[in-house]
């Protein structure tokens, strides 16, 4: 579509009386609200300012991690495997064709999931530039060639998603760190490689690295996974130290330099050198450009987008979805949340409940949870009980001969209704959302250690621990009956 029908057909309501809804972003929170409105008879515009579609997760996120990541444990347990008789090797690793594979695989599904559903959905359009609020309903797009375009919608969804922060280090901005997108696709490993950061991503990619054959060093400001239930990272620590991982709690950088091979570190705990440096300290919302302020949206300090649960701005017919907004940065939420948005702009009355939003951070073990930590429980006034079961206590576990992590349940202390759940597991994720499903049917501990589970299953483990708000699991047979 050229610049000048553009013009004439979108900035005129008046020529059709189809809803009209504005898409500023391309990931999954904006796809699912284009989808959902057009098949609710909405004229769509999507507006992206980068060269591909997509957004985070099937560019520079959730799809080229794993693949590192699964290729990574493939590789770890080539050198290290836990049964006998069967051979350790030493793993011949080519970075550059796994870094290939992971870009095929990224535009194989890009091209599956956004680039087609464009062609095939007639209501759905692309315009390609930066966008900028004009007003509540105008959009001002500015062009590669320069140009600037106005577009007139009756709806606007925000869903610009977010960009790595880089903390303030004297000298970090001169020297040729990584984020997380240059650290996925990397061609070359490195000899050694620093971590700043103790979270998600952090710890995802340095696990990866360390087992591709790189020594890594992870610096957290206090301890890993600060924000979760202090056992969480207690014991990720214990399995990433097992693994030649060293880990530095309450360690920052103070200064960064570069001398053309060599990154050097002044930090509390002394200098630390490496080839390569990872900086993963969060992200922040991509909203600094688009103009909120002239209108009245109302962000949050980080620039993150106030929403409510039906995804609405502090600005009538202006809608905000995925990490550009004030919910937790899942994909799976964005998506969610767009879905929702895109009820709600046509008509619709939908909301998002997170109360029961499960979380997977994709270590080995995983980190799993969902719901209320003890913790947080405790903040709010309620009253409770916890039990947690060491995953020698789980036939699978056992049989796998890995071991390492525990499952804890969280449950109110009168009702014995679970609220909560913290899995540090191998395949962890693969239990969580039974735990949610539990919490989200205010299920009892009596409840679900009443349910049947297959054996041998990991997912067996939930049960073991409902049971053991009663009774010595050791004491059991097998099978948990």
């Amino acid at each position: 579509m050229s610049s000048d029908q553009c013009s004439t057909s979108c900035c005129s309501k008046s020529e059709s009386d189809q809803l009209h809804v504005a898409i500023i972003g391309s990931g999954s929170g904006a796809f699912a609200c284009a989808i959902k409105a057009a098949e609710n008879g909405a004229r769509v515009t999507i507006i992206e300012g980068s060269d591909v579609i997509g957004g985070c997760c099937v560019n520079v996120g959730c799809v080229p991690s794993k693949i590192l990541i699964r290729a990574a444990q493939l590789a770890h347990q080539q050198r290290r495997n836990p049964f006998d008789g069967l051979e350790n090797n030493n793993p011949q690793i080519s970075r550059a064709l796994l870094a290939h594979q992971q870009k095929s695989r990224v535009e194989e599904l890009r091209e599956a999931k956004y680039e087609s559903i464009l062609k095939k959905n007639s209501a759905l359009s692309l315009i390609k530039g930066y966008a900028s609020f004009k007003n509540e309903n105008t959009l001002t797009i500015q062009k590669s060639d320069g140009s600037n375009e106005e577009l007139l919608a009756d709806r606007i969804l925000i869903a610009t998603g977010s960009t790595p922060s880089i903390p303030p280090i004297k000298g970090l901005e001169d020297t040729p760190y990584w984020t997380s997108t240059e650290a996925l696709f990397e061609q070359e490993l490195p000899e050694s490689l620093i971590v700043i950061g103790s979270s998600v991503v952090a710890l995802e990619i340095a696990q990866a690295y360390a087992r591709l054959g790189t020594c890594v060093t992870v610096l957290a400001r206090h301890t890993l996974l600060y924000s979760e239930d202090p056992l969480l990272g207690e014991k990720l620590k214990e399995c990433f130290e097992n693994e030649g991982i060293k880990i530095l709690d309450n360690t920052q950088a103070n200064n960064v330099s570069h001398d053309g091979s060599l990154f050097s570190l002044g930090t509390n705990e002394g200098t630390l050198t490496a080839r390569k440096l990872l900086i993963s300290t969060g992200r922040f919302a991509n909203t600094g450009k688009l103009g909120l302020d002239s209108i009245g949206v109302e962000t949050e300090m980080n620039g993150a987008i106030k929403v409510n649960k039906r995804m609405e701005t502090s600005i009538a017919n202006i809608y905000a979805a995925g990490d550009c907004s004030n919910m937790p940065q899942f994909v799976y939420v964005a998506a969610a949340a767009g879905s929702r948005a895109g009820i709600n702009m046509t008509g619709g009355d939908a909301i998002l409940d997170l109360s029961t939003m499960p979380a997977v951070i994709f270590t080995d073990p995983q980190v799993a949870t969902v719901g209320l930590s003890e913790e947080q429980a405790i903040s709010k006034g309620l009253d409770v009980i916890s039990r947690v079961l060491d995953m020698e206590n789980v036939p699978r576990a056992l049989a796998n001969f890995e071991t390492d992590g525990f499952i804890k349940l969280v449950a109110e202390s009168k009702s014995e209704r679970i609220i909560g759940a913290q899995i540090l597991a191998h395949e962890g994720g693969e239990l969580i959302q039974s735990a949610a499903l539990a919490i989200s049917n205010r299920m009892t501990v009596t409840d679900l250690a009443n349910q049947l589970f297959p054996y041998l299953t990991m997912v067996e483990g939930l049960k073991l621990c409902a049971q053991t708000f009663n009774k010595d699991v050791s004491e059991l047979s097998c099978c948990a009956g």
